[in-house]
């Protein structure tokens, strides 16, 4: 298994993926996402290969610029398949991101997890990262009537 760059042709595989954390997409739904944050050089993702079953993880990472603070890296998301967790690939991946936050020059990496994922929470904590708040999140649906 090797950890690599993310490509159009893992659209596909990164939908199954990204289903098992409950956010359902179609691959040209992923096809279009993948395509527009590839072609950012702000944005990174990242994919764990396994020759056997193809990719079994993904990270997503970004940088954010905002008022309120220093620029800082924010992990859009991570997934790693339920039949491949627990085996180092969660932190490579994560290592890649950081890698890739420390050569476009941020000094934080963030990432935000829902409440309800206390497994997840135990991991970021494992590698290194510290809580520091908590928070609601709220929607405005433009698209309604």
């Amino acid at each position: 298994m090797n950890v690599r760059k993310g490509q159009l042709s893992d659209a596909g595989q990164l939908c199954g993926l990204s289903e098992q954390l409950g956010y359902a997409a179609e691959e040209q739904q992923m096809h279009e996402r993948l395509s527009r944050i590839l072609k950012d050089a702000d944005h990174a993702v990242y994919v764990m290969d396994d020759e056997e079953h193809g990719v079994v993880g993904w990270a997503h990472v970004h940088g954010r610029h905002l008022l309120e603070s220093d620029p800082f890296a924010e992990i859009g998301g991570l997934v790693v398949d339920d039949r491949h967790q627990r085996m180092g690939i969660g932190k490579k991946l994560m290592r890649a991101c950081e890698g890739w936050a420390r050569e476009a020059g941020y000094g934080i990496v963030r990432v935000r997890s829902g409440a309800q994922r206390k497994e997840a929470h135990e991991f970021y904590k494992g590698i290194g990262y510290e809580h520091v708040k908590a928070q609601q999140v709220f929607n405005l649906n433009l698209n309604r009537e």
